[in-house]
């Protein structure tokens, strides 16, 4: 009980800078996830009906998922120098492959017979594609951009380590100071909000996601 008291006065000392440090957080994550977002549709639209393109391309966007996240995040520092911009380029990389996945998968559950229907009533592969699979599509689309987008609230909070802003500095200045006054009450925080972020932002992509679904596919 002393700890939870202990924990909120310190984030009650410091509103602030909790919040400006959420938002950076948040601001990292949202980067790489709409940069990936619009490379993974793209690129799941081009090989979708393409499968020796698909599976390499899936195979390729699997590999940077077994790459360690640090590992990762160092290896564009030597190009891009320390700050937010390597972490965003990783976590770029380990967006690709959840919201590629599901692109695929949401362009192949769409029903050959509605796709026939369209061709039939003149619409072109443009209109097809803009009218009637992507938007059949969406839902399971969306769904991969929220996996990626909870793992990548996650993954974010080492860019400190690179340089970079977010929750994550918390947690390294609470380990540091380990067992010094407050230390503890810096883990829980960065930890405590980072998995509030991941759950906002989950909420308001469901929101959206609902929002922009048809009422004949909403669950």
């Amino acid at each position: 009980m002393d700890g939870i008291l202990s924990w909120f006065d310190y984030i009650s000392g410091r509103p602030d800078e909790i919040l400006e440090e959420t938002w950076a957080h948040a601001l990292i994550v949202l980067t790489a996830i709409l940069a990936a977002a619009v490379f993974s549709v793209l690129l799941g639209i081009l090989v979708q009906r393409r499968p020796v393109l698909r599976a390499a391309a899936l195979s390729i966007t699997g590999i940077f998922l077994t790459i360690p996240s640090l590992a990762l995040f160092a290896i564009f520092i030597p190009i891009v120098g320390v700050g937010n911009r390597p972490a965003i380029y990783a976590l770029f990389l380990y967006s690709l492959l959840p919201i590629l996945r599901n692109t695929v998968t949401g362009l192949d559950a769409v029903p050959p017979a509605v796709v026939e229907s369209a061709r039939g009533m003149g619409m072109g592969p443009l209109r097809q594609l803009l009218q009637v699979r992507l938007p059949l599509a969406w839902p399971i689309m969306m769904t991969g951009i929220r996996i990626a987008t909870l793992m990548t609230v996650g993954i974010a909070a080492i860019a400190v380590l690179v340089g970079g802003d977010g929750l994550g500095s918390y947690i390294q200045g609470g380990l540091t100071r380990l067992g010094l006054p407050n230390s503890l009450e810096s883990v829980w925080t960065g930890t405590v909000f980072t998995v509030l972020l991941g759950l906002v932002l989950d909420i308001v992509l469901a929101a959206v996601q609902r929002a922009t679904t048809s009422r004949g596919q909403r669950i």
